[in-house]
């Protein structure tokens, strides 16, 4: 497989300060303009969120997922077929994402949907598959709460239901009793809100909650000295970056537990507090890590983009080459009837370390901590 991809590099599109998320995410906007050609490859489509709470998250991920593509390609791909890898922004705060998606209906060369991030993405996408009765594999969602049955959706990261158990887990082992949930926006709220009191329930532990309705600095002044220490974040980097500096704003120490949608890496650039640690949810290796798909990770990224490590942009790249691989294996035609019966045999995969398996052991999950210094530790 060879894969067809532009070639630019990010230097130039992070030119313009505070643009920057904005300019990554929608300079590439012409791969999402398909001519539905007979003769057009098959096709991977990477569906991005481009609302403004999920860039941060978007760019890191998207970019992630581009070293590897551009990377298998250079190396030959497999068997000497040609498959492309396009982008399609959707926005998942207007009404214009639905309308974006049509496209997986109308153009037959796309054959699977790989690395769909944010979340709201993946489950507006599997909305949509399922109104549309679409036969579609949709590899590797970053976070997707998956529906027991869902023989179309093959996730590979622990999701946000395996998060809350481990966060909240290790605070009650630690003997927390009651914790704070706070969702930035009464959307986060409607969508984080069943799941988190579901595993408190579990844990027993008691939540005391607290809803944004604007200024995430504000939400976090009103936080009153009797709410817990220990508050569970639910939203995105830039909210939870104002959200610190309101808790800095009291003299009452906090620690704030999120979880792996949020980035720390960008988390002190956008202002947050060093006087409230903030300890998140990881669901891939350190960027650090020894392990071999890391290290194949960090000299790709190295080589092709002007780009620091994060652990957003592995995870970008370990949807990517899960997905590889699996396309890799495929005898004969590369279509959507031979793409999902791959998927769907969901073979067990080592990813240079990177255990991928649809079994009862459960997906990774560990904590990381960002500490005063903009240091990142687990």
């Amino acid at each position: 497989m060879t894969f067809v991809s532009p070639a630019f590099t990010r230097r130039s599109l992070l030119r313009g300060g505070a643009a920057s998320a904005a300019s990554l995410l929608a300079a590439p906007a012409v791969l999402a303009q398909s001519s539905k050609a007979r003769n057009d490859p098959p096709t991977v489509l990477q569906i991005v969120d481009t609302a403004p709470s999920q860039q941060d998250v978007a760019k890191d991920f998207f970019i992630g997922s581009l070293a590897a593509w551009q990377d298998w390609s250079a190396r030959g791909g497999a068997r000497g077929r040609t498959v492309a890898h396009r982008k399609l922004e959707v926005n998942t705060t207007t009404a214009d994402g639905r309308t974006a998606l049509a496209e997986l209906r109308d153009n037959p060369s796309i054959v699977a949907v790989s690395g769909t991030v944010s979340e709201a993405a993946a489950r507006q996408l599997r909305q949509y598959m399922v109104s549309e009765k679409l036969a579609l594999a949709h590899a590797a969602p970053w976070l997707q709460d998956i529906e027991q049955g869902d023989d179309h959706t093959f996730p590979i990261f622990a999701n946000r239901q395996a998060q809350l158990v481990y966060a909240l887990k290790s605070q009650s082992l630690v003997g927390v009793r009651e914790i704070g949930a706070v969702y930035a926006s009464a959307r986060d709220r409607d969508l984080y809100q069943e799941g988190v009191s579901r595993v408190a329930a579990t844990l027993q532990l008691k939540l005391v909650e607290l809803t944004g309705t604007g200024d995430p600095r504000e939400l976090g002044r009103r936080v009153s000295a009797q709410a817990p220490a220990v508050m569970l974040f639910l939203g995105g980097t830039p909210e939870l970056a104002r959200f610190t500096q309101g808790l800095a704003d009291q003299a009452r120490q906090r620690y704030v537990i999120a979880l792996a949608d949020v980035n720390l890496q960008i988390l002190r650039q956008m202002g947050a507090s060093l006087r409230i640690p903030v300890i998140a949810a990881q669901v891939v290796p350190l960027a650090r890590s020894s392990l071999p798909v890391v290290m194949s990770y960090r000299a790709t990224l190295a080589r092709l983009f002007d780009e620091p490590t994060s652990s957003l942009s592995l995870a970008g790249y370990l949807a990517a080459r899960y997905t590889q691989q699996v396309l890799a294996g495929i005898q004969g035609s590369i279509d959507r009837a031979s793409v999902l019966a791959a998927f769907q045999q969901r073979q067990a995969m080592d990813l240079g370390g990177f255990r991928v398996a649809y079994d009862a052991r459960g997906s990774y999950v560990t904590q990381s901590m960002l500490t005063a210094d903009g240091r990142e530790i687990g």
